[in-house]
Parts: C-alpha cells; sequence; structure tokens
C-alpha cells in the first residue's frame, strides 16, 4: 500500500498532509478567505499559490498530498507540479470521485458542486483523473459518503472499483454529515468476493465535531489508513474565531490556536495523516508545528470539553458562505 511509504519516513511532518481543497478553485466555505487569497483568484494566481505551497510543504517533510475532481483544477495544479519535479518520487498523492464542480470559476455560483455516487460518475471522474494524473495516483476516495449513499449497495460500482484495486490502486472513501460514525461503518462491512474493499477512510474530525471516532477507531482497528478533514473546523479554530480554551492552550503553548487543534487529533493513536488545509505558505507553517506541540493532560482534556453535538456543528458548517 502507498501509506507504507508514510509510516518509513522519519520527518515530524511525515503524518501530516497537505489538502488543496482551499486553492484549487476561487471560492470556498472558510473564514478568513478574503484575507489569505485576496482579490486575484485567476486560475494562474492560484496555480502559483499552490504551486509555492507544494514547495514548501515537501521541503518541511510532508508526503501526502489530496485532491479532488470537485475541488476546481487541484488535480491539473498538482499534476503541473509533479511533472516539473520528475525527482520528486516519495509522494503519496489522492484524489476524490463523486461531485462535480459546477462553479464556472466563480465565487457567487446558484451551486459550486453537484453529487453523484453512480457509476457512471466513476467512470467519467476516474478517466478525467487519470488523464491528469496517471500513475502518480495512489488513492481514489468516493466524496462524503453518507449513510443513505448509493455507492455503498452498488455491486457493480463495487467490483469496479476491486478491479481498481487489484491493478494496485487503494481504494478508500470519505465521509461527511452528522451521521459520520453510522457511514464508516456501513462501509466497513462491504466486501467482494469476502475480501473487504476499502482500505482508508477520510472524515471530518476536530475538537468541535468528535463523534466519528469511535467508527474512525474501528477502521484502523481493521486495517485502514485514516485520513483526518477538516480539523480546524473551516476557520472555526484559528484566530480571531477559536473558542477561549483553545486561545488559552495556544498561549501556554507559545504556538498558534491551529498548530494546538492540529496536534490534539495528532495524539489519537488511530490518526495516521491530519490534513492541513492551508492557503498560505505563513499558514501552512503555522499548521506544521503540530508536530512538535506537547499537550499534557490538563491542555488535552479541556480541548476535548468544546465538542458540539453532531448535528449542531453540520448546521452551522451548512450555513457558512462560499467566499
Amino acid at each position: 500500500m502507498p501509506f507504507a511509504r508514510l509510516a518509513t519516513a522519519t520527518t515530524p511532518t511525515c503524518h501530516i498532509g497537505l489538502g488543496l481543497a482551499a486553492v484549487g478553485r476561487p471560492g470556498y466555505i472558510n473564514l478568513g478567505r478574503d484575507r489569505d487569497l485576496g482579490d486575484d483568484r485567476g486560475v494562474e494566481a492560484l496555480r502559483a499559490r499552490t504551486h509555492e505551497l507544494l514547495d514548501a510543504a515537501y521541503a518541511q517533510g510532508v508526503r501526502y498530498i489530496d485532491v479532488a475532481r470537485s475541488y476546481g483544477r487541484s488535480e491539473e495544479f498538482l499534476a503541473d507540479w509533479l511533472r516539473a519535479r520528475p525527482d520528486v518520487d516519495d509522494v503519496v498523492v489522492g484524489s476524490k470521485w463523486g461531485y462535480t464542480y459546477t462553479a464556472g470559476w466563480t465565487t457567487d455560483a446558484e451551486r459550486h458542486e453537484v453529487k453523484d455516487h453512480g457509476l457512471g460518475t466513476y467512470e467519467r471522474q476516474r478517466a478525467e483523473t487519470a488523464e491528469l494524473l496517471g500513475d502518480r495516483l495512489d488513492l481514489y476516495q468516493i466524496h462524503s459518503v453518507t449513510p443513505d449513499s448509493p455507492a455503498l449497495t452498488d455491486k457493480e460500482l463495487h467490483a469496479e472499483l476491486a478491479r481498481a484495486a487489484a491493478q494496485g490502486l487503494t481504494v478508500g472513501f470519505s465521509t461527511s454529515g452528522p451521521a459520520q460514525a453510522d457511514a464508516i461503518r456501513a462501509a466497513l462491512a462491504v466486501t467482494v468476493d469476502g475480501t473487504p474493499l476499502f482500505r482508508t477512510v477520510q472524515s471530518t474530525y476536530n475538537v468541535l465535531e468528535t463523534s466519528a471516532g469511535p467508527a474512525l477507531a474501528e477502521a484502523h482497528e481493521a486495517g485502514l489508513t485514516v485520513i483526518v478533514k477538516e480539523g480546524m473546523a473551516n476557520g472555526r479554530l484559528t484566530e480571531p474565531h477559536a473558542p477561549d480554551a483553545l486561545k488559552a492552550v495556544a498561549r501556554q503553548t507559545g504556538l498558534g490556536c491551529d498548530a494546538v487543534a492540529l496536534a490534539w487529533i495528532l495524539r489519537q493513536p488511530w490518526a495516521g495523516v491530519v490534513l492541513s488545509g492551508a492557503a498560505t505558505a505563513a499558514q501552512l507553517a503555522s499548521n506544521l508545528h503540530a508536530a512538535v506541540v506537547d499537550l499534557d493532560e490538563d491542555q488535552l482534556s479541556g480541548l476535548a470539553g468544546l465538542a458540539e453535538e453532531p448535528s449542531a456543528y453540520w448546521e452551522r458548517r451548512g450555513r457558512l458562505p462560499w467566499h
């Protein structure tokens, strides 16, 4: 499996990945995005920003990169970067299918992405991803599985995914919504010819949304690599939006709220890779301090007390504007 390469890496940041959702398209739901990106969000401006972030991440030991078909041109930007650096052969690349980007490179589209977990969408998007990333793609995940997703019961789709896995591609899924734990457990039960289909799971987990934790621990115990997304709750755990308890711990450590929030996740024994969604090189550098944050038991328990009810968390997330 490609993630075995991360297991043998020795850099402190090898378990922090870089997600390109925030820089692969002009609009996203992260707080503070206007400040982070400014007014120039043309294709070439975001391509240059993405390459700057990838250079900085690689230089600082990051070896997992996360993109998706719906993240605008994220796959294209990453493919350009990889082609320009043929000696970079130790990066693990993961992408996702199941959402189609529909915003037309604007920030005020009525719909920014359309979800479809059908076999036809998989076949179309798999071909699109292959054209851009070719054999550099290590992991392909179903994007945002929920308990009612047809991807959990579609035997024809499962057979196609198993065929891709037999050819060397790692197959996984991501989750979203208040019933993440149910979706994870349902996906763990999916088999093809008696063999579990999925080898990775990517879920939202942070100090405000911890409901998937027990199911992620079960997935880890079953042998899946666990990838954590939205560790900073789309900006809610960064200055100036962070809760007072998080700000207090950040002051005690002398580091940013972002580093503390990610460090809290890294302490979970099942967390294989924790994603940074940085939009600037300075944010990335701050995020990567998470690898060396040492939290004591009082700090850990204090942060654990910030957890919200899943329904409330996801309702608030659903109201975040696309900037």
